[in-house]
């Protein structure tokens, strides 16, 4: 399967922070875009709320300018944000009332938000999931059924 470079290194920045334990849903430096943005809140800037996936005027001007962050246009950072925090079981955009997992930080919580960024990352580049894992458990080939009547 070919992967762009953007989503290979967009990868890569999620396996490490979440093995290295440097994943947090809740930090703008620390979260799924925060990392592929190499652990800048610059992105924070193009909405006004975490988790919104409506730009604002910052992200419009940004976004019709055709500029990106390692890749990724500032729609679709949002995107993956928004993503990444439903996932893990946020309700956004964020607020102070918002819903929220009991463990934000908890290895299953970011697995499931880690699992929905990388889904949507695939889907930006027209590519299968590359963690959809069903294929592995598929037989080579399908066992024949007799069927008496």
């Amino acid at each position: 399967m070919n992967t762009s470079q953007r989503l290979e290194n967009a990868l890569a920045k999620l396996y490490t922070a979440f093995h290295d334990g440097s994943l947090n849903p809740e930090c703008c430096i620390s979260c799924a875009v925060g990392n592929i943005c190499d652990n800048t809140d610059t992105w924070k800037h193009f909405s006004d709320f975490h988790g919104s996936v409506q730009l604002n005027y910052v992200g419009l001007v940004h976004q019709r300018l055709g500029r990106s962050v390692n890749g990724y246009t500032p729609q679709e950072l949002i995107e993956v944000e928004a993503a990444f925090l439903k996932g893990c079981g946020f309700s956004v955009p964020l607020r102070q009332n918002s819903e929220k997992p009991k463990n934000p930080t908890s290895k299953e919580t970011l697995f499931k938000g880690l699992c929905a960024v990388v889904e949507y990352l695939c889907m930006l580049d027209g590519i299968e999931n590359v963690m959809d894992y069903t294929q592995v458990f598929k037989a080579e080939f399908e066992p024949e059924i007799e069927v008496k009547i």
